[in-house]
């Protein structure tokens, strides 16, 4: 069973910065499409960022997030990262990493985000 485990969440001021680490279990990591979600209470969970395979050389991301937010990938470290800078309290969530393989997926256990002052 292939297992992710995010970490790096927290409590933050509005302006400051926080990086997510999601760490995945297994030999394949570099053939997953690697994903960063968020949901707020009362939303529907929404893709942030997500990076391809193999070096992730092609990364997208959500409006709410471009230029604020980097994904990133080292696939000898079984890990992807979202950096996130200058946080607003509208990013506050559960954040959750996902990893995809063929039509095969895999969710994290998620980690909280609060930005606030």
């Amino acid at each position: 069973q292939v297992q992710l485990v995010e970490s790096g969440g927290g409590l933050v001021q509005p302006g400051g910065s926080l990086r997510l680490s999601c760490v995945v279990s297994g030999s394949i990591f570099r053939l997953y499409v690697m994903g960063w979600y968020r949901q707020a209470p009362g939303k529907q969970r929404e893709l942030v960022a997500a990076i391809t395979s193999g070096s992730g050389g092609t990364t997208n991301y959500a409006d709410s997030v471009k230029g604020r937010f980097t994904i990133s990938r080292v696939n000898a470290k079984n890990t992807v990262y979202l950096q996130m800078n200058s946080l607003k309290p509208e990013d506050t969530a559960v954040y959750y990493c996902k990893a995809v393989y063929r039509n095969e997926e895999y969710w994290g256990q998620g980690t909280q985000v609060t930005v606030s002052s």
